[in-house]
């Protein structure tokens, strides 16, 4: 077994009362207890710190030195906490902590037994009655007679020095990721300008992202809000908030820290901001990366969708669109631009090879904005010259369904389309229209490479 403990340190001032120090520094607690699941599902609340039990994690942070940096620089960069020890055991790493002491390259016992009595919770209510007995240490208490100290204290005294020390096992209470992620934070000064509230933003990031590795998903939407300074003018409102969507989950924190960046930039605050707010609107399940020597196929996927994400966070969503294909056979409707951020529609299952015919009719390099409509010679249509019809007729009927709005068009379509050869212009893709009010006029509508 390999445990941390982490204190949180303590609140400076005295500026609320003791209940309401006391809810804040809970809910620093479960805060603290939900970041750490990123690390392992074995973690625990006990005496007003969080253990985690790190055995099972070594191979997958790359080992002792690697996980315990990790921790350390993780648990200073979101909750300020200097205060970390390491031990064989959940109570000893947590005296260690108490004490400032590392503890994680020291043999157990010699360094448990060199630890003031306050260290250990189940000993420091009678520090008073083990100091008048000449105990300054916890090892000046293990080396009592045991049935003396059994009959004078309570068995918890001696439960505990032995679960420290390893001699009795230490059952426990392992904390679950809740079900929806909500963390707010009071910054620490007044904030005025939107990019500034990045440093906070970053640090709840850092939770979300805990949350996420713990419940094995991804974030694919989710809301930074902000409120507003209470002495703002009326107009400003009571804050603002920014929603953020990406194409793929992603629990990726400098992903994330990035794009957050890029749209507050562009943001502009109404009043200084006290309090910030980040809430997961919509998450997916996400497998973590795989191990394997051989390149994952989506890696490059994953890359371009964070490229395009990223710059249209700074140019706008409208400016960066991509091509979404479309259920019709009518060309100018195959497919509709959409911004990046926009999730996709739900893609069908793809049929059968042996239901359908493969459709060999050649598609055109470039569609016309509009169908250009074509004279028309001894029957034949016109272009720069006279048309000759080389393939053909491919038919596409479609859209009576679609309903004309006022100043438009009706989309119902009856057309046959042929692949003409042109001498000057090249080969062309043309249509004759089969509607009974459009007497069999000529259009072009694509041109092949």
């Amino acid at each position: 077994m390999w445990w941390a403990a982490l204190l949180l340190p303590e609140a400076n001032g005295d500026s609320t009362s003791a209940p309401e120090a006391a809810d804040a520094m809970g809910a620093r607690l479960a805060a603290l207890g939900t970041w750490a699941l990123q690390f392992t599902p074995r973690v625990a609340s006990v005496e007003g710190a969080v253990l985690m039990e790190l055995e099972a994690s070594l191979r997958l942070f790359g080992g002792r030195p690697a996980l315990r940096e990790r921790v350390r620089e993780a648990a200073m960069a979101e909750f300020g906490i200097h205060r970390i020890g390491w031990a064989p055991t959940g109570l000893a790493a947590l005296a260690f902590a108490r004490a400032g002491v590392d503890g994680a390259e020291t043999p157990l016992s010699p360094a448990l037994d060199r630890l003031p009595l306050d260290t250990l919770g189940a000993v420091a209510p009678h520090r008073g009655t083990l100091a008048r007995l000449g105990c300054r240490t916890l090892g000046d208490v293990r080396r009592l007679p045991r049935g003396g100290l059994g009959r004078r204290f309570d068995a918890a005294l001696l439960e505990a020095l032995d679960q420290a020390h390893g001699q009795r096992p230490e059952p426990q209470r392992w904390l679950a990721p809740p079900e929806t992620f909500l963390a707010r934070l009071e910054l620490m000064s007044r904030v005025e300008d939107a990019p500034a509230l990045m440093h906070g933003a970053h640090r709840l990031l850092l939770r979300l992202c805990g949350w996420l590795a713990a419940r094995h998903r991804g974030v694919t939407a989710f809301a930074l809000r902000w409120a507003h300074d209470a002495m703002r003018s009326r107009a400003a409102g009571e804050g603002g908030e920014l929603v953020l969507r990406t194409r793929t989950p992603t629990r990726r924190i400098e992903h994330l820290a990035r794009l957050l960046a890029e749209h507050l930039a562009r943001t502009e605050l109404l009043a200084p901001v006290g309090d910030l707010e980040l809430e997961a609107l919509d998450t997916q399940p996400l497998a973590p990366p795989s191990a394997s020597l051989l390149p994952d196929d989506g890696t490059a996927d994953t890359a371009l969708d964070e490229t395009l994400e990223r710059i249209a966070a700074r140019l706008g969503a409208p400016r960066v669109l991509r091509p979404v294909p479309l259920d019709d056979h009518r060309l100018e409707h195959m497919q509709r631009w959409q911004p990046v951020g926009e999730p996709l529609p739900r893609a069908r299952p793809a049929p059968h090879p042996h239901d359908h015919l493969p459709d060999r009719t050649p598609q055109p390099s470039w569609v016309l904005p509009q169908p250009l409509r074509l004279p028309v010679r001894g029957h034949r249509p016109m272009y720069r010259s006279v048309l000759l019809l080389i393939a053909g007729p491919h038919r596409v009927e479609g859209g009576w369904w679609d309903r004309a709005t006022d100043g438009a068009q009706h989309r119902h379509a009856q057309r046959d389309y042929f692949v003409a050869l042109d001498e000057q212009a090249g080969v062309l893709w043309v249509f004759q229209e089969r509607l009974a009010d459009e007497d069999g006029a000529w259009y072009l509508h694509g041109v092949f490479a």
